[in-house]
């Protein structure tokens, strides 16, 4: 089949930012410099907050604005040498690339001296947006992705093994559901009904406020595609579709980061100060220096910066010694921008895998379409050879066994003749080459069973529904225990609960009774395991930066790994069907849930923002079905807390026979600023799962006035 015509025309408006009804921004301009200048300029006007917001996040600078509390990250930001590391990468970029970032820092630049930089969190926090560098863009894409990875894990990992012993490490890291749930799939030509491929997939992060993805069309005579961007970043890196080509990505899980346990020693002689590191052979100098945070509302602190010949120096360990990062953007000098404007210029599945090809990090599985009908399925960016004990734990510095081999892991890549899914789950990931720990299976095992049993040939609505399925994959684990226990000495309300447990179908809808049942079962247990005598020494302090704590909640740590705790408890003398009865016990005296209390109620978003002062109450809610485990992974922590913080911050279905059927979707709203008609306005949408038609046609759409 032949595909309808994607590249329209320029408009009759000529260059400028059109809109459709919900205010989407659609750019065109005479060239792909000036499109890059427009990208820059619409970023700064219609989200100047958050930009900025993640420009002072990139240069550790945002005590200065949000006061005491944002110190821990301005600390780690500048100790991990975030901004250094941008301006490295750029200056590193080849001139096209960098020519081209340039025309949207200098379109971002001309925003604020035409006055459109302004905000009403700008004036409550008394603070002003500043002209950016040539490298902010890519510090901002640094931010977003520096905890995506696998180390944060590794701090965690070393408190278990200090508290509870090495062998009870494991019992934290197999295949645990940690700050996943993204999934994307591709069907090929020969299930659909148009004959062409279909990409579809939903990215899951924090929930915050603005979103983090962006929907907007970059259009000029070169090339015109629709898609996600990050509002800071030019491009569409992970979720687009041009006249010929689409793509999209989910994390690969890879673990590409590495901690060192750093001995470090300050020496004094007659020539000053030094600190020196200790090396495999010897000890090697450290690159010191020190700089000053400005706090709003407290005093300015002080922060020495160190770097060894593996990386900055990020965090202290709890004996009192240092932990350094390597990761490859650092040492590398590359962040994989190079791949942002070959892959808009794409035509052929070929070219976007090419583009890929400069990828570093994050590591991600791509699903990829053209046209032509060719579907592909890879792994895109650098995962470093190594000592494979290094992914479990912090890694000693002075063992040569432990160092980089210079080179990097072949990722996988394959033809896809039918369906390809990927949900942060080992087969889609890399497996063994590339990690220790992926998401379990269940998400992708749902996906590809609902693209396998529908009924008829695969069509965009197919691929919608596919978003919204509640089926909770670990169900049958819970439901096995539910049938294990002894209930002799089970109350009535216990036992009622039960049964309705178990005639449960195992959806979490957030109009479900049972479903809420579960939830609360469920958090009980967690409870309930976190004050067991076994776990107990895991509340011990663990000695590192608070800016971790979400990382290092033992509550929300025994959540994620609940369900490998239910099978292996006994290993540390947990008795699972006595914490398990008594937990539906608690269950039991909430009488809300014995009065038939609904999923949704309790299970409602809870939107991350840094909004100042009264704004924050401009932050929307609303009651969500599914939960971690689910295809529609709206993510609580069980045992902490059942709101959503992370979930879908975008959905979409690209249709490469006829882009006009291509749908998308953000939980908020295309406006950054609160109060404006389009800042939440696709929030009763996106609830309800529905996807929004992408109207690309210039005559349908409005022109900015000036």
């Amino acid at each position: 089949m032949t595909p309808a015509p994607t590249q329209q025309p320029a408009p009759a408006g000529g260059p400028g930012t059109y809109r459709d009804q919900w205010g989407i921004p659609q750019l065109w301009a005479d060239s792909t410099d000036e499109l890059a200048f427009l990208q820059g300029m619409n970023a700064a006007a219609d989200r100047s907050w958050q930009i900025e917001l993640e420009r002072w996040r990139s240069e550790g600078r945002t005590a200065e604005v949000l006061g005491p509390d944002a110190v821990p990250w301005d600390r780690f930001a500048r100790q991990a040498r975030l901004d250094d590391t941008a301006r490295r990468c750029f200056e590193n970029l080849d001139a096209g690339t960098q020519h081209w970032c340039a025309q949207y820092v200098a379109g971002v630049n001309q925003a604020l001296e035409d006055g459109l930089r302004g905000g009403p969190e700008f004036s409550e926090s008394g603070c002003e947006p500043e002209p950016w560098n040539p490298w902010t863009p890519l510090g901002v894409f640094l931010v977003h992705h520096i905890l995506f990875s696998t180390f944060p894990n590794k701090l965690f990992r070393a408190h278990v093994a200090r508290t509870l012993g090495e062998d009870a490490v494991s019992l934290f890291s197999i295949e645990a559901p940690v700050w996943s749930g993204s999934n994307a799939w591709a069907a090929h030509g020969s299930t659909t009904a148009s004959g062409l491929p279909l990409i579809a997939g939903d990215p899951h992060r924090l929930m915050e406020l603005p979103g983090v993805y962006q929907q907007i069309r970059l259009a000029c005579p070169e090339f015109d595609a629709i898609g996600f961007a990050f509002p800071g970043v030019p491009g569409l890196p992970h979720f687009a579709q041009t006249g010929n080509t689409a793509w999209a990505i989910t994390n690969a899980m890879a673990d590409y980061q590495d901690l060192f346990i750093e001995e470090l020693r300050r020496i004094t002689d007659t020539s000053g100060e030094r600190i020196e590191a200790r090396g495999a052979e010897t000890w090697e100098p450290v690159a010191v220096s020190s700089e000053t945070i400005t706090v709003r509302g407290g005093a300015d602190v002080s922060v020495e910066i160190l770097e060894t010949a593996r990386g900055p120096v990020i965090s202290e360990t709890p004996d009192g010694g240092a932990l350094s990062l390597r990761f490859p953007a650092r040492v590398e000098g590359r962040l994989g921008f190079e791949a942002l404007l070959p892959l808009l210029r794409s035509r052929s599945v070929s070219e976007v895998e090419a583009a890929f090809d400069a990828w570093v990090e994050p590591v991600n599985s791509v699903v990829a379409a053209d046209a032509g009908g060719s579907v592909r399925h890879f792994v895109a960016g650098l995962v470093p050879q190594r000592n494979p004990a290094n992914r479990r734990l912090p890694a000693p510095a002075f063992s040569a066994r432990h160092d980089w081999e210079g080179q990097y892991v072949i990722l996988p890549r394959a033809e896809v003749r039918t369906l390809a899914v990927s949900a942060n789950d080992r087969q889609a990931g890399g497996g063994d080459a590339v990690a220790m720990e992926f998401a379990p299976p269940h998400r992708a095992l749902r996906i590809r069973e609902l693209l396998e049993t529908a009924p008829g040939p695969l069509s965009v609505d197919t691929m919608q529904a596919i978003h919204t399925d509640t089926l909770l994959g670990p169900w049958p684990l819970f439901r096995s225990v539910l049938l294990a226990m002894d209930t002799g000495d089970l109350s009535g309300e216990a036992k009622g609960l039960r049964s309705v447990l178990l005639s449960w179908d195992g959806r979490m809808d957030a109009d479900s009774h049972p479903a809420a049942v579960f939830a609360a079962w469920r958090g009980a247990v967690v409870q309930r395991l976190a004050r067991h005598s076994a776990l107990a020494p895991l509340t011990e302090p663990t000695g590192y930066s608070p800016l971790f704590g979400p990382w290092l909640s033992v509550a929300s740590r025994i959540g994620f790994a609940v369900e490998t705790l239910l099978v292996r408890g006994a290993e540390l003398g947990i008795t699972i069907d006595v914490e398990a009865a008594a937990a539906l016990e608690v269950v039991a005296l909430e009488e809300v849930l014995l009065n038939g209390a609904l999923w949704g109620e309790r299970h409602k978003l809870l939107p991350v923002h840094v909004l100042p002062g009264p704004l924050a109450s401009a932050a929307p809610s609303a009651e969500l079905s599914g939960d971690t485990g689910c295809v529609l992974c709206t993510e609580s922590l069980p045992g902490v807390d059942d709101r959503s913080f992370r979930g879908p911050v975008a959905r979409y279905v690209w249709d490469l026979s006829d882009r006009r059927n291509s749908r998308w979707i953000v939980p908020f709203g295309a406006s950054g600023a609160p109060g404006h008609q389009h800042f939440s306005d696709q929030l009763a949408l996106w609830t309800a799962g529905q996807l929004a038609p992408v109207v690309t046609d210039w005559p349908e759409l409005t022109k900015d006035i000036p």
